[in-house]
């Protein structure tokens, strides 16, 4: 009885792999539909409004599950939906940085965060240097 439910658990999950493969026009739509909707959202005030985007809004915008969605960018691109997040709130961050004399607290305001740190943190995580450092090197 284990073996049966095993087997078809395996086949379970290679169906759902395999559509990844077979639908790959599409999922190439998707994502780049996911990075149009998240540049908009971060050019808009919608950030200052109602803070960083949700994994649920990003999903909500291209009509699937949150978790699907993550599952396809993962396979398509190598990064979850969240990072796909980050990866467009560092890069305005960067350029606010390196463009305007705001201060880190300033930006990390603009860009949706409620406690500067947070975004100090966040920014050090993935860039390997704090927002007052990258100023100071380029």
């Amino acid at each position: 009885m284990i073996s049966g439910i095993e087997l078809l658990l395996n086949h379970c999950i290679r169906y759902y792999d395999r559509q990844f493969v077979t639908r790959e026009k599409h999922n190439k739509t998707v994502v780049d539909a996911i990075n149009d909707f998240l540049t908009a959202y971060f050019r808009s005030n919608l950030v200052t409004a109602e803070g960083l985007p949700t994994v649920l809004q990003c999903a909500e915008h291209v009509n699937l599950s949150p978790n699907y969605l993550s599952d396809l960018l993962r396979k398509e691109t190598g990064k979850s939906t969240q990072d796909h997040i980050h990866h467009h709130l560092l890069e305005i961050a960067k350029d606010r940085l390196m463009g305007t004399d705001q201060s880190v607290k300033e930006i990390a305001h603009s860009l949706g965060f409620e406690y500067a740190q947070y975004f100090s943190n966040l920014f050090k995580k993935k860039t390997g240097f704090s927002p007052s450092e990258f100023r100071n090197l380029n």
